[in-house]
């Protein structure tokens, strides 16, 4: 048993949170990106585009984010392609969040009404001028709420990357406690950490879902 002070534990923590951090803005930004393109697909009128994107929600939605994070980490290794902790979080959370995030904009659209898209269309402007300037600025604002309420999950999924040997928040607390034999201090610590980190956004998800009547 090391001699920890409750400083030395929370220091360390702090230090481990900057990753957790680090690697949920990275993987929100990845998703959005990936999950842009999937909502283009999935809504697209062309069966060809639409079902591939209908297969990948199904799977990413349908199977266990720790399944998924086991398949990149051992299973690329075996087509040849050896990726570290840190890019197989990254890679992993990415792909996950863009299925979740391409239905949360797909309900987007289709809550808007069809005259958005007529009113694009009697201006002149092709289908990508109207997703562009007309439909998707007021999806994204239409679902404002559920999105930055998927990125909370997206942080606290983040503790699931400890399993593959990344260093985040959770695998560090893991490493001081078997080193200090202190559980309630230091998870203790993890749950107030993650709490910090979320409550602002759990909040902001309620700022942008009005009062209730």
């Amino acid at each position: 048993m090391m001699d920890f002070t409750l400083w030395d534990i929370v220091r360390n923590l702090l230090l481990a949170a900057r990753w957790t951090v680090l690697l949920s803005i990275a993987a929100f930004i990845g998703g959005g990106i990936v999950g842009l393109a999937i909502l283009l697909m999935r809504i697209d009128s062309r069966k060809w585009l639409r079902r591939p994107a209908e297969y990948y929600i199904g799977l990413f939605q349908g199977t266990p984010l720790l399944l998924q994070l086991f398949l990149v980490f051992f299973g690329l290794p075996r087509l040849g392609l050896r990726i570290d902790p840190w890019l197989t979080a990254v890679l992993g959370l990415t792909l996950c969040a863009s299925a979740f995030l391409a239905e949360i904009w797909r309900g987007g659209v289709e809550a808007l009404p069809r005259g958005q898209w007529d009113a694009g269309a009697s201006l002149g402007l092709h289908y990508f001028l109207q997703l562009r300037l007309v439909v998707l600025p007021q999806v994204f604002s239409i679902t404002r709420a559920p999105t930055v309420g998927f990125l909370v999950q997206l942080v606290k999924s983040t503790a699931l990357t400890s399993i593959i040997g990344f260093e985040e928040l959770l695998r560090t607390a893991n490493a001081i406690n078997n080193a200090t034999f202190q559980p309630f201090i230091v998870y203790g610590c993890v749950a107030l950490i993650f709490f910090v980190i979320c409550f602002p956004l759990t909040s902001y998800v309620k700022t942008l879902e009005g009062p209730k009547l």
